[in-house]
């Protein structure tokens, strides 16, 4: 008989954002390699840190 475990939770997450300058809603990864801009107005959401990223704006909701 053959015993299945549980299947792991990822460590990392999807956030909805809000741009601190438009207001715009916008979904990024929790862990992102690159500079994430808002695509209204350009303000800088997300800055990579090496792990998680540097969060500019509100996180509104997060998914997992």
């Amino acid at each position: 008989m053959v015993k299945r475990g549980l299947i792991p939770k990822p460590e990392s997450n999807f956030l909805k954002v809000k741009c601190p300058k438009c207001s715009n809603e916008q979904t990024l990864f929790e862990r992102c390699a690159t500079i994430v801009k808002c695509s209204v107005c350009d303000e800088i959401l997300a800055e990579p840190s090496g792990g998680r990223a540097t969060i500019k704006g509100e996180v509104v909701q997060t998914f997992s």
